[in-house]
């Protein structure tokens, strides 16, 4: 490529930009938070986007972008529209039931997961069940990030974003069985980083819920007559007036059990498919009996097995991958002790790696005399 210099006339940083598109829309409010690509915002994150929220009326856009406009964009969204749930349910519920011949659960929508979709692609990770199961009213909680998640997502999902944040690790984790050590390594903390990235966002939207219902009785006993309907005595306070009377971290303080749950739990998944106790014992069988002499027989077996465990996988590489990385590693698992140990410490030195056909070269190589 040809090496080209250009002479830098000016140079603005984004806060001189955003202070020259005040000039043109002086209402405009622009706040940075610095978020991890992978993982979940931080507790005060939330409180930040929050109170820069707070007093906004129910129809300002809320713009979020950030370098790439994928993971925390999208994140970023989905807390936005958490806390426009907020707003709707506080200033409007009680101002519906005032009209007469309407039935308020019409205007609910119902958001129902489809049952037909793998529990990861649901989100039914077993540190999410255990929180669900945790928090007061969990399963509405879950139930309401879903649909925002959904609409935040790509068009398959009835989205109209690019990112899905809930089956984008689902299709990591398929992903994962198929990658090398090294690679499986990276994947497997940033699909630990994004269960729980999810898994705040669920007690946010649990917040967010509690936090509704307090700030539409959150009214000073001086202007309560004005904001309650005569209809319903419930209060009708403006988007504009709601107050957040606890931030999340205090909500956070108060609920200090989810915090160990998610650092002990976000890592509980079946990294590797089993296999079949039988089919094990009898490649142990074989191993044991005579390892050279039934190799041809252990290898069949073993890619019999194989054949078995990944038929849910479409055909193509992605399959012929799983099933040779689950080969590498089941040969390794049965060799001859004395030939184990000698194998281990020559991947150990990174003279060899664990790959089907180095250990079977290691395993029958004669040196020649």
């Amino acid at each position: 490529k040809k090496a080209l210099e250009i002479e830098v006339k000016e140079l603005k940083s984004l806060s001189q930009v955003i202070e020259g598109v005040k000039e043109k829309f002086p209402g405009l409010v622009h706040w940075r938070v610095p978020v991890c690509n992978s993982a979940a915002p931080l507790e005060n994150d939330f409180d930040i986007i929050v109170k820069t929220l707070t007093g906004t009326a129910i129809n300002t856009p809320v713009i979020v972008n950030d370098q790439v406009g994928l993971s925390r964009a999208t994140t970023g969204c989905v807390i936005a529209c958490l806390f426009k749930e907020l707003q709707i349910s506080a200033s409007f519920e009680g101002l519906v039931e005032t009209v007469p011949g309407v039935n308020a659960a019409l205007l609910k929508t119902k958001y129902v997961m489809n049952p037909e979709k793998d529990t990861l692609f649901r989100g039914e990770f077993e540190v999410v069940k255990e929180l669900v199961a945790t928090l007061k009213e969990g399963d509405k909680a879950k139930n309401k990030v879903d649909k925002i998640i959904d609409l935040n997502g790509t068009p398959k999902t009835g989205g109209t974003g690019i990112k899905q944040l809930r089956e984008n690790i689902a299709e990591s984790k398929l992903s994962y069985e198929i990658m090398d050590d090294a690679a499986q390594a990276f994947l497997k903390t940033k699909i630990m980083d994004n269960i729980q990235k999810y898994y705040y966002l669920i007690v946010f939207s649990a917040y967010i819920r509690e936090q509704a219902a307090a700030a539409r009785e959150a009214v000073e006993a001086d202007k309560k007559a004005a904001v309650t309907l005569p209809a319903s005595g419930k209060c009708s306070i403006p988007a504009t007036e709601l107050k957040i009377g606890k931030t999340f971290v205090q909500f956070m303080e108060e609920n200090a059990g989810l915090r160990a749950l998610i650092d002990t739990g976000k890592g509980n998944l079946q990294w590797e498919r089993d296999i079949p106790p039988a089919a094990l014992a009898n490649l142990e069988q074989l191993a044991a009996k005579d390892f050279q002499g039934n190799l041809g027989k252990i290898i069949h077996d073993i890619y019999q097995t194989a054949h078995v465990m990944f038929g849910d996988m479409p055909q193509g590489d992605h399959k012929k991958r799983a099933k040779y990385r689950f080969a590498s590693k089941t040969i390794m698992r049965i060799l001859p002790p004395a030939k184990k140990t000698e194998v281990e410490g020559l991947i150990a030195s990174k003279a060899m790696t664990m790959d089907l056909y180095d250990i079977l070269g290691k395993c029958t190589w004669t040196v020649p005399k």
